[in-house]
């Protein structure tokens, strides 16, 4: 598990945010803010990918500082966009570590099998132990 913090009689937690970092529009990063910025307030210590993983480093060492943040991590909040490619690869981690999720946005799903629904049946589950 990762580590919680004690803010007065709350249990604030380590959060990784998985999200998209490259070709946002205004409003999804205005989102995204203020949803990391109400966390921040609650307690919480937030990693999110475009402001705390350093996006000048080779493309192998943002991966590598995303994997040791969600990693250190006591929940994964997804905001999901299924054409960021390192959306795909965060959440990969976070499964391959067992995370719990927390989905706060999600694309519309149909019928069969696809991304999104899946993450509807992951934040469902409790983690294997």
């Amino acid at each position: 598990m990762g580590h919680q913090i004690i803010a007065g009689d709350i249990m604030a937690k380590s959060i990784f945010i998985i999200c998209s970092v490259r070709g946002t529009e205004d409003d999804y990063r205005q989102r995204l803010e203020a949803y990391v910025s109400k966390l921040e307030q609650g307690g919480s210590k937030v990693h999110l990918p475009h402001r705390d993983t350093d996006q000048s480093a080779p493309g192998i060492e943002i991966c590598r500082q995303n994997q040791g943040a969600i990693l250190k991590a006591d929940e994964v909040h997804v905001f999901y966009n299924s054409k960021s490619q390192g959306t795909h690869f965060d959440m990969g981690v976070a499964f391959a570590l067992n995370k719990e999720i927390i989905v706060v946005e999600n694309e519309e799903y149909g019928p069969g099998k696809s991304y999104p629904r899946m993450l509807i049946e992951w934040q469902g589950r409790k983690p294997l132990v």
